[in-house]
This record gives C-alpha cells, sequence and structure tokens, in this order.
C-alpha cells in the first residue's frame, strides 16, 4: 500500500552527469556477460528485499546529501528507497564496468557485480554526491554470485566508512545500512558448511566511485593472464572518460592547462600526491586495508571498498588483515609500495594520454611524497610541532622497533605518550618516566603471546630443509637466505629461541629497560622543542593539544565490530548505533583506551567468523577478517 505521509527522500535533486557523458550499455539482456564499449550498463529492474528495515543511519552523511536523519527515521518508504527496493525519484539504476589487477595479475572485467549506481545528487553547498547501493542484486558483472551483501560484511563496511572519515582520512562514506527478512546462503568459514544469512545493503556516496580499473578496460590482452578489458583498443573512450574526470573533479587542473598532455601529467601527479598522503594517514593509525588492487583505487584518493580489513592492534609491520592473502602482498608494511605499483598500472592503462618519460618520474616522486607526508603526521602524533630534526625519523624507527619487541598496542601507545612528563631541570629520569612505563607495559605482550607472535609461517617441512642446507650447503643456503621472505622466517625464528632462553620476569626487565630508555630519548627531544622560547607552559600546551588532536582513542578493532555484529545477528542493533556514535568521536573523551587484543589462541583464525562474547576481545581477535 502507498504512503499518504511525503517521503524526505524524494526531496533529493538527481542529476547524473555520468550516464549523460560517458558510453552506457542499454542492453535488456539479462546474466553476467562482457560489456564492450561501455563504463556503464543500466539495470533494467529493481530486486527488491522482503520486508527491509532500517539498523543505523550516519547523520554527518545524510547532511551531505542534504537530508537530516530525524526526517529519514521517520519516512516510512525510507527502508526502500535506502536499499534500491523502490526507485527514488529521478534516479537511473546502473552499474559500473571496470577491470583490476588483483593479487598482481590483470583479472579482465570485473565491475558492480552487487553494487547499483543510483544517480548523482544535487545538494547546494555539500557539492554533487553519487549514490549507490551496495547489496541490492545482479548485475551484468555479478558473474557467479547473486548480488547480495550479508549483515555482517555490511555491518563493517557502514562503521568503517564513517570511523575513517571521523579520523580525517579521506574515505567513501555510508549513510545507510538496511537488512531484510531476504536470505541467502553462504559459507562464512569456508568449510563447506553453508548457513542462511539475512540480505542487507549499504547506501554509499561519494564525488564519484570511478577507480584506476576504470582505465583498465581498454587495456589489450594481458601477456601473463591472457585477459583483455572488454573496450580494449577504445582510445576515443578511454579519452571522454578521462575528461569527464578531470573536468568534473579536478577543474582545478582543467582551468590551469589548455595544453592536453600537459593536462594529464597534472592531473596524474595530483592522483600520486593523493595516494601518497592518504597511504601515510592509513600508516598512521595502524590501518591495513586488506585488498589493495587497481580496482579498489579510487581515481580521488579516497579509501575505497571496505572488505578484509583490520586496525592493528599490537604492532606488527607484517600485519595482514585478509587471511587469503597468504604471501603477505598486502601488508601494513608492503602498503605504500604497493599503491605505487597500482599507479604504475593507471600510467599503463592511460598510455599515450601520458607521457611516459614524464610519468615514470612522477612515480619517483611517490615514496619521497609518501615518507615526507608520514613524517609530519608522525611529528604530530609525538607532539613534535616546532621544530623539525633530521633525527625525528630515526627517534620514530626506535619507536615503532621497542613497540614490536615488546608487542605493544598501537593505538594505545601513542595515546599514552602524551602523560610522559615533560623534562625539568634535577627531575630523576627513573622516577618521572617510571609511571608512564608501567602504564605501556600493562598493554604489552605476555611472554607466551610474543611466542605465538613470532611463530615463523613457513611450512615445517620447508624450513627444515632451508636448515640443513645451511650444514649441507652453506653456499647455497646463503643464496636463499637473502631473499626477503626466507630472511623474514630466520628472523623470527631467532626471535622465538630467544622468547624460549627467557622468562617473564626477564622478558618484563628487558621490556621496561627498553621504554625507558626510548622515552629518555624522546625527553631529550621534548627539549629541544622549547629552545628559544620563554613561556615553556605554551609549548607543553601545545604538544598535548596536537597530540591529543592527532591520536586516536579508539579505532574499529575487530572485535569491537563483532561485538555489534553479533547483536544485530539476534534483531538487536542497538550495539551498532553505540559503536558508530564513539566512532564519530574518535579523538574526544581521554578515557577509556580500548584493551588490546592478544595473539594467542589462532584455533579460531579464519576469513569470516561469528562468535559469542561479551565485549572483551577475545584471543583470536587481532587474525580474525571479516568480509
Amino acid at each position: 500500500m502507498e504512503s499518504s505521509q511525503s517521503s524526505a527522500l524524494e526531496s533529493l535533486r538527481f542529476n547524473n552527469a555520468a550516464l549523460r557523458r560517458l558510453p552506457v550499455d542499454e542492453s535488456e539482456e539479462t546474466g553476467s556477460r562482457t560489456v564492450p564499449a561501455a563504463c556503464f550498463s543500466r539495470i533494467g529492474s529493481l530486486q527488491p528485499l522482503l520486508r527491509p528495515s532500517l539498523v543505523v543511519l550516519s547523520g554527518s552523511a545524510l547532511s551531505l546529501l542534504g537530508l537530516g536523519e530525524q526526517d529519514v527515521l521517520t519516512d516510512p518508504l525510507a527502508p526502500e528507497y535506502l536499499s534500491g527496493s523502490r526507485l527514488l525519484p529521478g534516479s537511473q539504476p546502473a552499474a559500473h564496468c571496470y577491470c583490476g589487477h588483483q593479487f598482481g595479475l590483470f583479472a579482465g572485467q570485473l565491475g558492480d557485480g552487487a553494487v547499483m549506481y543510483l544517480g548523482e545528487v544535487e545538494a547546494g553547498t555539500q557539492g554533487r554526491w553519487e549514490i549507490q547501493v551496495k547489496g541490492a542484486g545482479v548485475t551484468p558483472y555479478s558473474r557467479d554470485g547473486d548480488g547480495r551483501k550479508v549483515l555482517r560484511s555490511s555491518i563493517r563496511e557502514f562503521l568503517c566508512s564513517e570511523a575513517m572519515a571521523a579520523l580525517g582520512i579521506p574515505s567513501t562514506r555510508a549513510a545507510s545500512l538496511v537488512t531484510s527478512d531476504l536470505y541467502v546462503s553462504r559459507d562464512p568459514l569456508n568449510s563447506g558448511r553453508r548457513v542462511q544469512e539475512r540480505s542487507s545493503v549499504v547506501l554509499r556516496l561519494a564525488p564519484t566511485f570511478i577507480r584506476f580499473g576504470s582505465f583498465e578496460i581498454f587495456l589489450d590482452r594481458d601477456e601473463f593472464s591472457g585477459l583483455q578489458g572488454p573496450s580494449a583498443g577504445r582510445h576515443d573512450i578511454r579519452a571522454q572518460l578521462l575528461d569527464y574526470v578531470v573536468e568534473t573533479f579536478y577543474p582545478h587542473i582543467q582551468q590551469a592547462h589548455s595544453n592536453r598532455k600537459d593536462r594529464n601529467m597534472a592531473f596524474f601527479r595530483e592522483v600520486m600526491m593523493r595516494m601518497a598522503k592518504l597511504v601515510a594517514q592509513w600508516q598512521c593509525v595502524g590501518f591495513c586495508h586488506g585488498v589493495l588492487n587497481t580496482d579498489n583505487m579510487s581515481i580521488l584518493g579516497l579509501t575505497l571498498d571496505y572488505g578484509p580489513f583490520g586496525f592493528m592492534d599490537r604492532f606488527d609491520p607484517d600485519f595482514v588483515s585478509n587471511a587469503s592473502d597468504k604471501r603477505r602482498r598486502y601488508s601494513y608494511q608492503a602498503q605504500p609500495s604497493v599503491c605505487r605499483w597500482n599507479l604504475a598500472r593507471l600510467a599503463e592503462a592511460l598510455g599515450s594520454e601520458l607521457d611516459a618519460a614524464e610519468a615514470g618520474a612522477i612515480l619517483d616522486e611517490f615514496m619521497p611524497t609518501y615518507k615526507a607526508s608520514y613524517l609530519h603526521i608522525m611529528r604530530k602524533k609525538l607532539g613534535l610541532v616546532r621544530k623539525e630534526e633530521a633525527d625525528d625519523s630515526e627517534l620514530i624507527s626506535d619507536l615503532l622497533r621497542v613497540m614490536y619487541n615488546t608487542g605493544a598496542d598501537f593505538t594505545n601507545t601513542f595515546c599514552l605518550l602524551s602523560r610522559v612528563p615533560w623534562p625539568e631541570e634535577g627531575d630523576s629520569e627513573r622516577d618521572v618516566v617510571g609511571p608512564v612505563v608501567e602504564l605501556i607495559l600493562e598493554q604489552c605482550a605476555s611472554i607466551e603471546e610474543l611466542k605465538v607472535a613470532n611463530k615463523p609461517t613457513m611450512e615445517n617441512r620447508e624450513l627444515a630443509m632451508i636448515l640443513s642446507m645451511a650444514q649441507t650447503n652453506p653456499t647455497m643456503f646463503g643464496m636463499v637466505a637473502d631473499r626477503p621472505d626466507v630472511a623474514q622466517q630466520l628472523e623470527l625464528m631467532g626471535r622465538l629461541k630467544e622468547l624460549i632462553e627467557t622468562d617473564q620476569d626477564e622478558l618484563k626487565k628487558k621490556q621496561h629497560d627498553d621504554w625507558t630508555r626510548w622515552i629518555s630519548q624522546y625527553r631529550r627531544r621534548l627539549v629541544r622543542e622549547c629552545d628559544g622560547m620563554s613561556d615553556l607552559s605554551l609549548v607543553e600546551k601545545e604538544r598535548l593539544r596536537v597530540m591529543n588532536s592527532s591520536n586516536p582513542r579508539v579505532v574499529l578493532r575487530n572485535y569491537i565490530a563483532q561485538n555489534a555484529i553479533n547483536a544485530a545477528e539476534k534483531g538487536d542493533f542497538s550495539e551498532v548505533n553505540r559503536v558508530l556514535k564513539v566512532l564519530e568521536k574518535p579523538y574526544s573523551d581521554p578515557e577509556p583506551l580500548y584493551e588490546p587484543a592478544s595473539c594467542g589462541d589462532k584455533k579460531h583464525e579464519g576469513r569470516e567468523l561469528t562468535v559469542t562474547y561479551d565485549g572483551k576481545p577475545p584471543a583470536w581477535a587481532q587474525t580474525i577478517c571479516i568480509t
């Protein structure tokens, strides 16, 4: 039955420029198919959810569309409109065609297999926003999938989108999450045991969801995978897409250059700089994306597509949030180099639109740009705001080394460093820093947790063969040991051996000494912040203000998301809403710090998990990955 009450969502003003300016596949053919010579495909009919209901709304994301949270909450048609079950006036459902390099190999046509473009909303001073519904049903790009998303993965995408925005990190946004009584079959643990889960839909928004992979649909046949883009050789459409992106989303570049090649080079440099700064922000909050394929790289430098992401608990440069990433291609420490690699693939996809030599020079600027941005943010996290010293990078590296060796929690440690006392003449170093050291040690790993964390990941048989080689063929062993993956395993073995030969008391003493030594080094650096200053209290206040606004008290740890998922799957959405409110103010309250997850018991490790516990991080929480 139609409602007589007016709908706030019906007031949205659509201006679907992408569909007017780019080639659209108008075929009414059903099912998955290759889509040549098009950037979008029309979606002919909606696939409604069964009894859709609201789970959570983001007031700040809705405001970007000129909508009030209360107006949407009281709109009886909101669950249908927000899930793609009912057509919004002015919307034109479509799916975007793109390709991608996945785990280093070209995968050919991919596209929006579970996402439906609704259109672009003109929101006055807030600009124009493309809105999508994720999980709304099959598209020409669904391949063997059903185009649906389930509640657990939708909760993670919704919460992380809004958490990243609140952290000040460029991201796509999530305005709403709707679930339903439509069930789909899934195998959450890849164990062969399928379960029925509720279909759910996230409404996402961004200025555009065009990505690096959008330009890869024009690639010729790849020599390794044997695949090619569905619009291979259509350089006319590539030029059309590039013009649309630059003119619409980089107007300052369009206006500054009359020469096309110069314009394109300026555009590529801007994309490079945005990506370098974005990944620096990720590293500085301990965020691991998990699937940094080219099809997940926004052309605007936004964090895009939240799948098996994770925020680090214990600091570990080799942290991997995606359990299927066995080769650790997308580990925390690999993210900067992977982003540079993806930029190189974008340059290849743009082809003759760029000058190859100049594009190579721009790529060479990526790591220096990243490092400068990373160092700038890290200085703020340590409250070093008045001076920039060459040795600051070493101070930061030493801090991370101590964090790793002691199993310190990444987020909590930076918060606790604001409690390091300002140096005063005549104070006793050990007595003054002792209380802070004790606080840090309280959330460091135990010896048993460190043993688990330092257990080699290589198969025992392969590891035994390498160790035997050290005795039987030292020359060959030397060559093999130089391989980064083998060197890492040997280093883990060495650390594990030291831990086995150490007891808990010895470990605590060493951890205490290591932290005391680093904090003393840090305080000496703080003294130099005061050089030439007469009012030291102003310097101290500025330090604390910058640290408290640069170090989040809370991030979306996996166990926090899992608590919300557990409650929601029982029909209680209050925890999702409560977590959202906390994540929206990550820098506000000085207490409490969330407990780090233990890295001990890995028996529950898996790709997607659903478990029950009350508020505390379970032993396996560091390794859980929910996609």
